[in-house]
């Protein structure tokens, strides 16, 4: 999946306004009418997959790779269309299930990847990948009680599935029984010592109660995925929380170093520098951030909040003004707008 497991929880609220909209993402099946014919993508990897259905229009591994093309290009309805043909041609193939259901996620259509992935469970009941992440969609929709039954089936037929044990430990998490679920997480670590976001969940859990293990799990995390983004960011979160702010600054040095194109590195980085009164610093940071993301909303308004602090007000409008064309309901932004105006 695109998504990181952090992220996707985090989505789970516009997911479930979206599912609660009756019909309007699709119909009930997922089956959509799919021909052979695209036009012509500009993307040289797509347009010879289309060559290539032109001349074999009954291979679905064909339109099963060109669907992995569109998602990894945000082109949603391409890949659902090559996706259905796909599933036409070879019904019962498990990857091609999963890869849909992946795609209708990533598309706010959660009914439908729900359904997509009960759909691959169904013909594959003792298929642990399957029911792992079948679990984790279920989870992801707040469906706590259907996730964790989900889960006693992985354990079912296999009792030392450190997966299962972490996706355990995700569900408490999110229900708030910390107790329950540093439990869960330190069996999955105990089962697998590489597995490296029960380090980085039982480091925020620990956290989170001030308990000062928490470092020892970052750590742990840090030495299985050294040079992994997201082991750094939320090691990076955890200094920041600990009033470490030149530590975190250093962790988000690294991430630009490894990834130049990880805007959260130079957002997170300038709102650092603000809360050290840096705010030349911190605005450099966010116009980082805006050249890797023109539409990182936050960052307009932070921009715009330490050019109004630097004492530009003209800037500080133009970046308010921004961030509410992009989101007219900005409030932060409106209420800047309104100060600099006066």
């Amino acid at each position: 999946m695109k998504t990181k497991i952090w992220k996707l929880l985090g989505m789970a609220a516009i997911l479930l306004a979206v599912a609660a909209c009756g019909g309007k993402d699709g119909n009930e099946t997922g089956q959509t009418e799919a021909g052979t014919e695209v036009p012509e993508t500009n993307n040289p990897a797509i347009d010879g997959l289309s060559a290539a259905i032109a001349q074999s229009p009954n291979d679905p591994a064909l339109y099963a790779e060109r669907a992995r093309m569109f998602y990894e290009n945000d082109g949603f309805d391409g890949a659902i269309r090559d996706l259905n043909k796909a599933l036409s041609l070879d019904s019962t193939n498990v990857d091609y299930l999963h890869l849909l259901a992946d795609v209708y996620l990533d598309y706010f259509k959660s009914r439908q990847a729900l359904k997509t992935m009960e759909r691959a469970a169904e013909l594959y009941p003792e298929r642990i990948p399957t029911l792992l992440k079948l679990a984790e969609f279920q989870l992801i929709l707040k469906q706590y009680n259907e996730s964790m039954k989900t889960i006693d089936q992985v354990l079912r037929l296999d009792p030392q599935n450190a997966d299962a044990y972490f996706w355990f430990g995700m569900n408490f998490k999110e229900k708030g029984d910390t107790v329950r679920a540093i439990n869960s997480f330190q069996k999955a670590v105990e089962i697998n010592s590489d597995l490296v976001d029960g380090w980085i969940n039982l480091g925020q859990l620990y956290s989170a109660i001030g308990d000062p293990l928490a470092a020892r799990y970052f750590e742990n995390a840090m030495r299985v995925a050294p040079g992994d983004i997201h082991v750094l960011h939320a090691r990076a979160d955890y200094l920041s929380d600990k009033g470490d702010l030149s530590g975190a600054i250093d962790m988000y040095r690294r991430i630009a170093r490894i990834d130049p194109q990880y805007e959260e590195a130079f957002f997170n980085s300038g709102l650092i520098y603000m809360d050290m009164d840096s705010l030349a610093q911190a605005k450099q940071q966010f116009d980082i951030a805006l050249k890797v993301s023109p539409t990182h909303i936050r960052a307009y308004y932070y921009r715009g909040l330490a050019s109004e602090m630097l004492g530009n007000r003209t800037a500080a409008k133009a970046d308010y003004e921004q961030a509410l064309r992009l989101a007219p309901n900005y409030e932060k932004a409106q209420e800047g707008l309104e100060r600099v105006n006066q």
